[in-house]
């Protein structure tokens, strides 16, 4: 399942995954990955380099829980969307997209020279991320752009960054052949046309699915990274 912030990815991921009886992956968000990593610190103050290590260690997690899946499972979002966090930064000449919302597009008027580097790598990390994804996923389900972007603290509030990712990533999809279906409606619309794209068999009722799926959503901790105690290693 992709589609750029405040999509409604892991919400629809959860409703699917009841309405089908498909399990979804688990893996952790940087929210929780963050508090271990740089206890403290909020994403939109991290460094190039720090943004680097973040990425690795959410696409380590996306893989190790594809792996202990096999090969049915419904994943939300991609590792696609963790290099594109990077490349659209490289884009718009800023580690905190917020700080740049409000100038014309939404972009950097220059780019601290750091960023030179931050490119390159994330270039390197791109070869590797789209060839796991092309050898991972048969298939996309890209949420349509329809909703506003939740202002949580944490996701950046820049239209123009959003927009960018969303379509640099259907375009990335093109370059690898992925077949990708744009969905979008309520979410009981979304549950039946997902289904019916992939000839998926409901095992219950799209208002019991959206319901569980409501209160599955509604146990996750939404604290700020840097409310969180870090995890014990």
């Amino acid at each position: 399942m992709s589609g750029t912030y405040s999509s409604g990815k892991t919400s629809t991921v959860m409703a699917l995954s009841h309405y089908t009886g498909v399990p979804r992956s688990l893996a952790r968000t940087i929210r929780e990955i963050m508090p271990e990593t740089f206890p403290g610190l909020k994403l939109a103050d991290v460094t190039p380099a720090q943004f680097l290590q973040l990425t690795l260690r959410r696409h380590t997690g996306r893989a190790v829980q594809e792996a202990l899946l096999g090969d049915d499972f419904i994943s939300d979002g991609s590792s696609l969307q963790e290099w594109l966090y990077g490349v659209g930064r490289v884009r718009f000449g800023t580690m905190n997209p917020n700080a740049t919302a409000d100038n014309e597009g939404g972009r950097a008027a220059e780019a601290p020279a750091e960023m030179a580097f931050f490119a390159q790598v994330v270039e390197q990390y791109g070869q590797a991320f789209k060839s796991h994804v092309k050898n991972t996923y048969d298939a996309y389900v890209h949420l349509r752009h329809e909703l506003p972007i939740d202002a949580d603290g944490h996701r950046p509030m820049n239209n123009e960054f959003r927009a960018t990712i969303d379509t640099m990533l259907l375009a990335t999809l093109d370059e690898l052949e992925i077949p990708y279906h744009v969905v979008g409606g309520s979410m009981g619309e979304r549950l039946e046309t997902i289904a019916g794209i992939f000839g998926l068999k409901p095992v219950m009722t799209t208002a019991e699915a959206i319901e569980l799926a409501r209160r599955e959503y509604g146990r996750q901790d939404f604290r700020m990274e840097t409310e969180r105690v870090p995890a014990r290693t």
